[in-house]
């Protein structure tokens, strides 16, 4: 991230405005543990009165204040400075200070003291702090904004996607009750179309959870060797009810000896959401068939299937959160729409990506990268 941020200087010494405006304008204060490269545009102010029409004219980020001025006083213009929202980041510049004052300047919301005589080495060190301390601040902003729209998308969808199952099983349960239904079969087919709404409920409660806390960090992250043949394998068996089902072949083929340092429900979780929708979205009679394969570091994972396949516009958008493609085909396809975005969040923990490739009418192919050896410490079953 490259970004200019806006420094307003006051002091009624024009050498200091001056030199201080001249040290911070050639000066760029690269962070790269956040990914942050930060310039600077200066102004200055040599009264108090100057530096409130500043204030107000364009709010700056950083304000270097003198404590002392003409006509209104440094912790003026510091409470002038506080009421702006979001409030201006101060450091006080000064060359002396009672102990009353900088306990007032300290609660009024002072940053940082500059002393007076200061080295152009001194300025850049407290600036740079106060740049720091800013973008960590506004970043945690960002997030907590973007986890409140989260927060409240997840409660949206929850309620749009539970109101209609929730009615339908009432309905059922209704007829049950008031003797509409009374035959044996017609009884057992209520009740089979009631448990597949409570079923797809809970899968959508589930998916929900596994979506907040991957964002959470909540989940306990415990690393082993995992072979990602064998574990291919174990999902496909348990869903091998649902393949039959449609008269499915599924196979899988590549580099059967493959393995992952990696969480093993997290691996559990992406091929179960990619065999799933394999086999929800393929036709009677068709295949899926995945490949394991590496290329460099990169481990990959391929699920292909002979379904209905995406237009490019459809797969643009598979990956976001609770996108379902609906169309003729897959109008009665149940799901919540956040199993992909699950599988690509999780290939960004291992650096890695989720992709897919498809026609219309031809199936598609879905593509996980993983790198091959995480960071983080392996912890041995």
């Amino acid at each position: 991230m490259s970004e200019q941020l806006r420094v307003l200087v006051v002091d009624d010494e024009e050498g200091i405005r001056l030199g201080v405006a001249r040290v911070l304008e050639r000066f760029v204060a690269s962070f790269p543990d956040i990914a942050a490269e930060i310039s600077y545009e200066v102004k200055t102010a040599a009264t108090g009165e100057a530096a409130v029409e500043c204030l107000r004219e364009a709010t700056p980020d950083i304000l270097l204040l003198d404590l002392k001025l003409p006509g209104i006083g440094g912790l003026d213009v510091l409470r002038e400075a506080r009421a702006l929202e979001p409030p201006v980041l101060t450091i006080m510049i000064t060359a002396y200070a009672s102990v009353t004052t900088a306990v007032e300047a300290t609660r009024g919301g002072t940053f940082d003291f500059l002393p007076k005589p200061f080295t152009p080495n001194e300025i850049k060190a407290v600036v740079r702090r106060a740049t720091r301390d800013l973008i960590l601040s506004r970043q945690a902003q960002k997030l907590a904004a973007e986890q409140r729209r989260t927060r409240f998308e997840l409660i949206r969808v929850l309620v749009h996607e539970l109101k209609a199952p929730l009615g339908a099983v009432e309905g059922y349960l209704s007829s049950i009750l008031d003797g509409v239904v009374s035959d044996e079969e017609t009884l057992h087919r209520v009740v089979t179309r009631s448990i597949a709404r409570i079923q797809g409920m809970r899968q959508l409660i589930m998916d929900l959870l596994d979506v907040t806390r991957l964002e959470a960090g909540m989940k306990a992250r415990v690393f082993t060797q995992v072979q990602l043949a064998e574990l291919a394998h174990e999902c496909m068996e348990a869903l091998r009810p649902q393949a039959e089902a449609k008269k499915l072949v599924m196979e899988i083929g590549g580099a059967l000896d493959l393995s992952l340092v990696a969480v093993r429900a997290e691996m559990e979780i992406v091929l179960n959401n990619l065999l799933t929708n394999a086999i929800k979205y393929n036709r009677e009679g068709g295949q899926v068939h995945v490949t394991l394969g590496k290329h460099d570091d990169m481990l990959e994972l391929a699920v292909r299937d002979s379904g209905f396949g995406l237009t490019r516009a459809e797969a643009a958008k598979l990956f976001n959160d609770f996108v379902r493609i609906k169309n003729a085909k897959t109008r009665g396809i149940e799901g919540s729409g956040l199993g992909l975005a699950t599988v690509k969040r999780i290939a960004g923990l291992y650096h890695g990506d989720a992709s897919v490739s498809s026609e219309p009418d031809k199936g598609s192919t879905f593509t996980v990268t993983l790198r091959s050896e995480p960071p983080e410490k392996v912890v041995q079953p």
